[in-house]
């Protein structure tokens, strides 16, 4: 079964920009800040990730934010393509159909995930089973071309 879903929580990077299109819609996109793993040379780095919604409740709730504030978002990784047929442009970016502000800082993602104990199987279940059912942290955007 395919599944595209994203959950990212960051800080917002610079207040949202919108723009309204042809359609009569308005598209609204910032970036978040993410921050990878602590590097193995004590460098913390980090990912600033496009982020775009057409949803007008969701854009309210980011425009509400000031920079640098924690925000949490759900969406679907998209690729869109943009172009003459000659020189196409490929872009990357979260089409985000929830946000919600977070508070204060963020807990640190360096141990694994676990079920909470609500959540923790019967005696016999398959771990491999269970351990795809955790989200993983991806370390890393590969390159594109």
């Amino acid at each position: 079964m395919d599944r595209n879903e994203v959950l990212l929580v960051g800080r917002l990077s610079a207040p949202a920009e919108e723009h309204p299109l042809p359609s009569g819609d308005t598209l609204t996109k910032w970036r978040i800040i993410v921050r990878r793993r602590r590097h193995r040379r004590g460098a913390t780095l980090s990912d600033s990730v496009p982020c775009i919604t057409f949803n007008p409740d969701v854009a309210a709730v980011v425009r509400a934010l000031k920079p640098r504030e924690y925000i949490e978002v759900t969406g679907s990784f998209r690729c869109r393509v943009y172009g003459p047929s000659t020189g196409k442009t490929w872009r990357y970016e979260v089409e985000v159909s929830t946000a919600k502000p977070c508070e204060g800082e963020l807990p640190d993602l360096s141990d694994p995930p676990q079920l909470p104990e609500s959540a923790q199987p019967a005696t016999g279940t398959d771990p491999a089973q269970l351990a795809a059912l955790i989200p993983r942290q991806v370390p890393y955007l590969a390159p594109t071309g």
